[in-house]
């Protein structure tokens, strides 16, 4: 009996996810690059604020920064 309810949640979850997925025509998508369509508004200003976090925080990996931790390239 629960294994049948979770199996039908799974299968509930999956369809309604499936709805969600749209596809963009052609003439759509000069709206969709729009700059205030983009997540990230600012480029210059992320990226300066990404080189400083990962070099002060000295990691490496998972950004497009990399650096030896004194801030430079």
């Amino acid at each position: 009996m629960v294994r049948q309810r979770f199996f039908f949640l799974i299968v509930f979850i999956f369809l309604v996810g499936l709805g969600s997925c749209q596809s963009v025509k052609p003439w759509q998508r000069g709206t969709l690059a729009k700059p205030e369509m983009q997540l990230e508004v600012d480029k210059l200003g992320s990226q300066l604020y990404s080189l400083v976090y990962f070099s002060k925080e000295a990691s490496s990996g998972g950004s497009e920064v990399a650096g030896a931790g004194c801030g430079c390239n």
